[in-house]
């Protein structure tokens, strides 16, 4: 059972009573509630009071909104909770992540890139001090999974890299900076993601190695947040086959690679067992198909708890989903130790907060003294800071920069593309319309004197004429062939710009044309430079390129110190944390 004494608790006597007395005068109706962390789906407030009347959940994760609306949501929530709440935001890369117009300071593995983890603290920092101002006290953060496999689409740039002792280091900073404000962490995704190449929202994707590769490896890293005071960790639906072997030889194929949040062997016999984790496991989102492909809806609620999961994060359907965690508790699924472990750890967490010192109305701070604290230019000048370190000259074969008008005056810009849809469409829509990498360079490099044109593919055009014109263009497509010369009598230099979102992959996708500037055949006719914005694995799939520089995001103020360094005026200064190269010869000449 729990030790409410021991870290990451550290309850005094009065704590330790709250929590049992609390947990005593609960209602059977309340105390499965408590087991849910809710997806809010307004911030209406009589939504949001119907929710924590009807379900009782112990907890809230939200989509980021303005602050000042996420501000009053959540007070809503506090005051109108009979037990104070868990708020989490998903501050990965910075404040931004619990409220819009908070502060992005950087992903993950731009920050590993500077080589300085003082970074990876002040995004802990910063992280904490605006998700406090607006009422959040848990964060979906740091994670701590490991690069090793590049076809990986969905950590390609929220993890610190490749190197172990990079990852809990800087996460260890992440925590340190980020519980200054009394938020509380969540290392993500145990057992570990980016082994395999899939993406547990839409297969599965186990971790595949070996109990002593594990243990050398992910296992250190949550080993070590584990004795630095960890207060919680999402487990994914990642499967770790080998560790189930070696809990039960005589496994099933099935028992081995059921998703880590349906298996008593990875989160009670291995987590909280051999690891002795004392702290809170929340779920990952339980709509992603690992998860809930693995077995009935209704038998896999309440098995993630039996399993060892203290929070089931997300309803698919309340009353359904909360119908079946009763249901489990009833029929034995969940045992009565099992929950009063689960709560225990629960409220546990919510008292180390110290919400059960407060009343209601003093959960949140004053919102003038909160929104103060939103998107500070010294924040934002930390994330100029990160770029500048950051932003990393992968390959350098034919010593292009500086570039100038004077010297390549006529640039032809090309958006590569990926998979059209997926994820990255999802966030995109989220975010709202903006300007592309492409326009926000084109600007850029005019204000400089250079004259920019953008390529339109030929089937982007075709896509533009009325239907029946499309057949006969789309038949005549290869005769749209042109002499390199009319190329090269146009244009000094081109720039091809890739902002590749996650999808089933994160890889470059090609029209049906060939021999037009959307390829980047022409690296030997006219100077070539490629950067991706996003994705730090491009290289696989365009080797040919002899320039190709990771920024690691897209925004204007990164893309404005891009030009300052291929103009020459800064310095290429980022290393990158893991192998751009992807481990292909091909890559590097």
């Amino acid at each position: 059972m729990v030790d409410l004494k021991a870290k990451p608790y550290n309850l005094d006597d009065a704590g330790v009573k709250w929590v049992k007395d609390t947990i005593a005068n609960m209602t059977i109706e309340e105390k499965i509630g408590q087991l849910f962390v809710n997806m809010g789906a307004s911030t209406e407030p009589d939504y949001l009071k119907s929710v924590v009347d009807t379900y009782h959940i112990g907890a809230v994760r939200y989509n980021p909104a303005p602050a000042e609306v996420v501000y009053e949501q959540n007070k809503v929530l506090q005051e109108n909770s009979k037990i104070p709440l868990l708020i989490a935001a998903n501050t990965e890369a910075g404040g931004n992540g619990a409220c819009g117009d908070g502060t992005f300071v950087g992903d993950p593995i731009k920050i590993a890139a500077t080589q300085d983890k003082k970074y990876a603290y002040e995004m802990g920092r910063v992280s904490g001090v605006e998700a406090a101002a607006i009422g959040c006290n848990w964060s979906f953060a740091p994670v701590v999974d490991l690069d090793y496999n590049w076809r990986n689409p969905i950590i390609s740039t929220r993890t610190y890299g490749t190197d172990v002792d990079t990852v809990l280091e800087y996460s260890l900073e992440y925590m340190r900076g980020i519980m200054e404000s009394g938020i509380k962490p969540a290392a993500k995704h145990f057992p570990g993601d980016g082994v395999d190449e899939r993406d547990q929202h839409l297969s599965f994707a186990p971790n595949t190695l070996s109990v002593e590769e594990w243990d050398k490896t992910f296992g250190k890293i949550y080993g070590g947040l584990i004795e630095a005071g960890l207060p919680s960790i999402m487990a994914g639906h990642i499967a770790l086959p080998e560790y189930v072997s070696k809990f039960n030889p005589n496994a099933t194929v099935k028992e081995r690679n059921m998703p880590a949040t349906l298996s008593k062997y990875i989160i009670t016999d291995l987590l909280k067992g051999q690891m002795n984790f004392n702290g809170v496991v929340v779920t990952d989102a339980s709509h992603m198909v690992a998860m809930t492909s693995a077995m009935k809806r209704s038998e896999m609620v309440p098995t993630a708890i039996a399993a060892g999961c203290d929070l089931f994060l997300f309803f698919n359907d309340p009353d359904e989903d909360f119908q079946w965690m009763m249901d489990g508790y009833k029929n034995g699924i969940i045992t009565e130790e099992r929950l009063e472990d689960a709560l225990t750890r629960i409220l546990g967490l919510k008292a180390s907060i110290g919400l059960h010192a407060k009343a209601k109305t003093e959960i949140m701070q004053p919102k003038e003294e909160a929104m103060a604290k939103i998107g500070l230019a010294e924040n934002k000048a930390i994330a100029n800071e990160i770029s500048d370190k950051g932003i990393t000259l992968v390959k350098n074969n034919e010593n292009i920069f500086p570039i100038s008008p004077a010297k390549t005056k006529r640039v032809l810009l090309v958006e590569a593309k990926g998979h059209d849809g997926g994820f990255g469409k999802f966030i995109a829509v989220m975010q709202g319309a903006k300007k592309t990498p492409v326009d926000m360079v084109k600007e850029m490099l005019e204000a400089e004197g250079f004259e920019v044109s953008i390529w339109e593919s030929p089937m982007d055009r075709i896509m533009k004429l009325p239907p029946e014109e499309q057949r006969a263009a789309m038949a005549n497509v290869y005769a749209g062939k042109k002499p390199i010369s009319e190329l090269t009598s146009k244009y000094d230099l081109i720039i091809n710009v890739a902002k590749v979102n996650a999808s089933t992959d994160q890889r470059l996708q090609f029209a049906a044309t060939k021999g037009t500037p959307d390829m980047p055949f022409y690296v030997h006719e006219i100077p070539t430079i490629f950067v991706s914005v996003q994705c730090p694995y491009h290289l696989a799939d365009v080797p040919q390129v002899q320039t190709y520089i990771n920024t690691y995001d897209d925004k204007e103020a990164t893309l404005r110190i891009l030009v300052d360094k291929m103009m020459g005026r800064s310095e290429f200064k980022g290393v990158s944390a893991v192998d751009a190269f992807c481990g292909l010869e091909d890559t590097r000449y």
